[in-house]
C-alpha cells in the first residue's frame, strides 16, 4: 500500500481495517524503536504550570524550537505541534505537557542521543523564556483546575466526553507524564508472542518506573498514581485485554476490540467533528449520526486506533505504555528494557515461559497491586522485583546479543544500569522520592520542581 496514498482509499469491509494493521510486519533488518516521553512545563518563578498564550507559554516554547529546524503544525491559528521529515514531533498533550514522539531509530544509542538533544534544545528555549521541564508520573503539586487546556479540538471533544465514563479522566488528561517505547513485528504470530509477554510484564514495568507518589503538595497513598488513574479513566478503551491470551487471537480479533470501543471524533477539512460515543461499526454502513450517509477511508480508521489506551496497544506497530515519566535516565532505560526483551528470540522465548501459564486474574490481580505496593506486588508467590530482575537480566543478554556497540565499543545494556539498581535496591523513583519528601524537603512537594526536574 502507498504509504502517500493510502490514508484516503476508502474502507469497504473489516478486511481492510485487518490489512491496515498486518501492514505493519516487517523483516527483521527493518525493525526500528519510537521512543515517546512526555514532562511537565512549569514557570520557574512561580512553579505552577504555564498556560499556552502565555509570553513563556507552550506557544512560545514551539516557536523557538524552530531554530533547530523543527516545521510548525497549525491547527486554525495556532501551532499545536512541530514535525520533522524524519518522522519525529514534538506534542502538546491536554495540560501542556510536552511530548516528543521519537522518529524510528535502529538502536538505542541513537535514540538516547535523540532524546538528549532534545532536551538540550528545549532547555535552551524554556531557560530563555523562565519555564522548566519535570519527568514525573503526576503533578506533585498542582491542583487540576490550575492547569489550564491546550486549544486542540480533539481534546475539547475528549474533555467533554470524559466525564461520562469515568472520574478521572481530566486528571490523566491535564496531570500525568508517561514514557513509552514503540516496536515493530515481523508477523501475526510474532505479534501474538510479544503483545502476550509485553502485556503480562507491564505491571512489573510500571513497578520499575514508578514515579507519581504526590498530588497536592501531599502523599497520595500510591507509588504509581498515574498507573491508577487509568483504571477509572474510561472501561471501554482501557485496561488488560483479557482476550489478548485467548486462542484464536491475532489482528481480526483485535480489530473486533477496537470496532467496540466508542469513537471520539472523525477529521475532516483541518477540523474534529464530534462523534463521542458513536460506534465505527455504524460509520462504515454508513449510519454515524455525526456524518450521516458517510464512510470512512483509512485515515479514519489510524485515527481510531489512536482512542483505545489499553497497557498495550496495537497499531502498525506495538505501543508499551505502562510506565510512569521520570528522569533523563529512565527515558533511555525503557526503550533498552523492552527492545532486549522483544527483538531478541531467545530473550522473548525466556520471557514468554515465564508469564505463558499466567491466568488473566493472575495478571490483573499483580496490575491493580503494583500503583500502591509496586515492587512489592506478588503473582505466583513471587515479587515484582524478582521478576523484574529476571526480565532484565534477559533484556540485557538480549542487548549483548543484538552487539549493537556505540562509537566506545559499548553495547546497549549500559542503558539498563539504572533498572538494575532500582531493582536490586527495590526502592523505586517512588519511594527515593518519598524519602526526600519526609526528610530534606520537610514536607515541601514544591522542592520537585528544583531537584527533579531536567
Amino acid at each position: 500500500m502507498d504509504q502517500a496514498d493510502h490514508k484516503y482509499q476508502p474502507v469497504t469491509g473489516i478486511e481492510d481495517l485487518v490489512a491496515f494493521i498486518a501492514s505493519g510486519c516487517k523483516s527483521r533488518d527493518k525493525f526500528r524503536i519510537g521512543t515517546e516521553h512526555e514532562k511537565f512545563v512549569f514557570d520557574t518563578t512561580t512553579l505552577k504550570p504555564v498556560d499556552y498564550f502565555a509570553p513563556n507559554g507552550t506557544r512560545a516554547i514551539l516557536k523557538g524550537m524552530e531554530r533547530f529546524g523543527w516545521e510548525p503544525y497549525l491547527e486554525g491559528p495556532n501551532v499545536i505541534a512541530l514535525t520533522k521529515p524524519d518522522g519525529s514531533s514534538i506534542t502538546l498533550e491536554p495540560g501542556g505537557q510536552l511530548e516528543l514522539s521519537g522518529a524510528p531509530l535502529e538502536t538505542i544509542h541513537q535514540t538516547c542521543r535523540e532524546v538528549t538533544t532534545h532536551l538540550k534544545e528545549v532547555k535552551e528555549v524554556a531557560g530563555e523564556l523562565g519555564v522548566g521541564f519535570l519527568g514525573m508520573g503526576y503533578t506533585p503539586t498542582w491542583d487540576i483546575d490550575e492547569i489550564p487546556w491546550m486549544p486542540k479540538g480533539r481534546y475539547k471533544i475528549m474533555r467533554e466526553y470524559m466525564p461520562k465514563v469515568g472520574t478521572l479522566g481530566h486528571h490523566m488528561m491535564k496531570s500525568t507524564c508517561t514514557v513509552q517505547v514503540n516496536l515493530d513485528y515481523a508477523s501475526e504470530a510474532h505479534m501474538v508472542k510479544m503483545f502476550r509477554t509485553s502485556l503480562a510484564l507491564q505491571p512489573v514495568a510500571t513497578a520499575l518506573w514508578a514515579n507519581s507518589p504526590l498530588k497536592g503538595g501531599k502523599k497520595n497513598g500510591f507509588l504509581s498514581y498515574r498507573s491508577h488513574i487509568w483504571t477509572d479513566t474510561d472501561p471501554d478503551r482501557c485496561g488488560m485485554l483479557p482476550f489478548v491470551f485467548e486462542d484464536g487471537f491475532g489482528f481480526e480479533r483485535y480489530v473486533e476490540y477496537l470496532l467496540n470501543v466508542p469513537m471520539y471524533f472523525v477529521y475532516r477539512d483541518g477540523k474534529y467533528i464530534d462523534a463521542s460515543g458513536q460506534s465505527f461499526r455504524d460509520f462504515m454502513a454508513g449510519r454515524l449520526p455525526a456524518l450521516p450517509g458517510e464512510r470512512p477511508i483509512l485515515k479514519d480508521w489510524e485515527d481510531h486506533l489512536t482512542v483505545a489506551f489499553p497497557e498495550v496497544r496495537l497499531k502498525r506497530i506495538l505501543e508499551m505504555r505502562g510506565a510512569d515519566g521520570g528522569p533523563w535516565n529512565s527515558l533511555c532505560a525503557l526503550p533498552a528494557f523492552w527492545t532486549g526483551l522483544m527483538y531478541d528470540d531467545q530473550a522473548l522465548d525466556a520471557a514468554h515461559k515465564i508469564v505463558e501459564d499466567w491466568s488473566v486474574a493472575e495478571i490483573e490481580k499483580l496490575r491493580d497491586d503494583v500503583p500502591t505496593q509496586a515492587l512489592k506486588a506478588k503473582v505466583r508467590g513471587r515479587t515484582a522485583q524478582d521478576i523484574a530482575i529476571q526480565m532484565l537480566e534477559y533484556a540485557r543478554d538480549g542487548l549483548q546479543r543484538r552487539k549493537r556497540l556505540d562509537s566506545t565499543g559499548d553495547d546497549e545494556s549500559t542503558f539498563l544500569s539504572p533498572l538494575f539498581a532500582i531493582a536490586r535496591s527495590g526502592k523505586t523513583p517512588a519511594e527515593l522520592t518519598l524519602e526526600l519528601f519526609d526528610g530534606e524537603w520537610k514536607g515541601d512537594a514544591s522542592r520537585a520542581f528544583k531537584e527533579l526536574s531536567y
